[in-house]
């Protein structure tokens, strides 16, 4: 166990993007939606707070959903995220065009994902990872499994694990 996570590191502190699927990874898989048809989703803060972190590091995040979600376009603009891709059901084509955007090798990738849509692009990057709860198939293309399940701190808990690897203390992030 021990040599995979010195592996994990080693790999993380040469990470420079962080992609992220939305649905089971920055929420826990639920849909809330009322008698009219609106779709409110439930984010968690301290992945929040860990996305800012990231970002004030130098840290490029990504978000790649296969969904259409005007709640996640809510949360990604008050994150200040850049990168967003809805509605992406071939992940592995918005996956190459931001590479290619970004000017980066899949070396210099991580990606978290939950669920079989999120297979192909963790078969590509460098550090694959997956939450506590995904699916089977996917945690078996991971490198690293979060502790927390989607939603309810997986993300800040990647984050805090990439800054460490990259010896930035989130304290220092200004």
């Amino acid at each position: 166990m021990q040599k995979r996570s010195n592996q994990v590191k080693k790999i993380a502190a040469k990470i420079k993007l962080l992609i992220l699927d939305v649905d089971g990874v920055l929420t826990d898989n639920t849909l809330y939606i009322d008698d009219d048809g609106k779709e409110t989703k439930r984010f968690n803060v301290s992945d929040g707070m860990g996305i800012a972190l990231a970002l004030r590091a130098g840290l490029e995040i990504a978000l790649i959903s296969g969904r259409r979600s005007k709640a996640t376009e809510y949360r990604a603009s008050d994150l200040k995220i850049k990168h967003l891709y809805l509605g992406e059901t071939n992940k592995i084509k918005a996956y190459d065009e931001l590479k290619r955007n970004l000017n980066l090798k899949d070396e210099e990738i991580a990606y978290v994902g939950d669920d079989i849509l999120d297979v192909p692009i963790l078969k590509k990057v460098a550090l694959p990872i997956s939450v506590k709860d995904a699916n089977p198939i996917a945690k078996s293309f991971a490198k690293f499994i979060t502790k927390a399940n989607g939603g309810e701190g997986a993300v800040r808990e990647v984050i805090d694990m990439i800054l460490k690897s990259k010896k930035v203390k989130p304290f220092m992030v200004s």
